[in-house]
């Protein structure tokens, strides 16, 4: 394939890009392949969740505008392109009975109006690949659900001339992918490594949970990209107000993670190319055509 390649990661909020998939999306970058992030919403009722930065009055006045700063820095370090949907983040509603979603937010959206500002992107972009959530959203967060449910949407409706005829050219994208980079068999690979050594592992209560989870996701999908696992961490970091540095996300040595783990993983969704499972590319199937 003569065309330059181009991958789509389709997220929630501000942050989401660097927690799930970033190494991949480096990794691809440094190939020469053109990446785009398309972020749903602002993530302006997101919590502050760094304990350095709780309590500072210009961030919680200006939370929109410091999101937007720290994206801007995390895009820069993975050298993607990134593009705001527009839409304003619900926030995770908590308490039981759970409290309304907030009025006009993207979860409350119209899914089918919600799609065309996707669909308008994608056919801007014109991605060979799309990545995003599966239909639980990663986890229940309403903004990652509803992003699922316009992505599928989009997805679909982009090569259809009949279907939002005002925005733009029809594309076809070739394959979807859930991202699914929080998987039992890495946790449970990293847990085991942490405990041979002699580290304490942060995962012990994950894998309880696991346990009374359900039905496993299909890892269809496994990227290699150890060498972007730093990139991946500073891109993290960038968004300060999401993610305390000596925290839970880096208590795994990076030269642990590359040996042990060395691959993102993805399920495979939908397909408009033949591809033979499991894959080590989600071009696989694209490259040679």
């Amino acid at each position: 394939m003569t065309e330059q390649l181009r991958l789509m990661a389709v997220h929630a909020h501000p942050d989401d890009e660097s927690s799930k998939g970033a190494a991949t999306m480096a990794k691809y970058v440094s190939e020469g392949v053109d990446v785009l992030v398309a972020t749903c919403t602002g993530g302006e009722r997101g919590s502050i969740l760094n304990p350095k930065l709780q309590g500072d009055p210009y961030i919680e006045e200006h939370i929109h505008e410091v999101r937007a700063k720290e994206m801007a820095e995390a895009r820069d370090i993975l050298g993607v392109k990134q593009e705001w949907l527009g839409f304003v983040d619900s926030g995770l509603p908590e308490g039981d009975p759970l409290p309304p979603l907030p009025e006009g937010c993207f979860a409350l959206q119209d899914v089918d109006e919600a799609a065309g500002e996707l669909v308008k992107l994608i056919r801007e972009f014109r991605p060979h690949v799309i990545t995003t959530y599966d239909e639980n959203g990663g986890y229940p967060h309403p903004d990652h659900i509803m992003t699922h449910k316009i992505t599928m949407v989009a997805f679909e409706a982009a090569g259809d001339p009949s279907r939002y005829p005002d925005a733009g050219e029809p594309w076809q994208p070739q394959k979807l992918y859930y991202n699914q980079g929080f998987n039992r068999e890495r946790t449970l690979a990293l847990h085991e490594a942490l405990l041979a050594r002699g580290l304490e592992s942060p995962y012990g209560e994950w894998l309880e949970r696991w346990l009374t989870a359900g039905r496993e996701r299909t890892l269809t999908t496994y990227v290699p990209c150890a060498d972007f696992f730093e990139i991946r961490d500073k891109a993290l970091i960038a968004h300060a107000t999401q993610i305390d540095p000596d925290g839970g996300w880096f208590r795994v040595p990076l030269d642990l993670q590359r040996e042990v783990w060395p691959t993102e993983e993805y399920e495979l969704a939908k397909s408009l190319v033949g591809t033979s499972l499991p894959e080590d590319d989600l071009f696989a199937g694209i490259r040679n055509n």
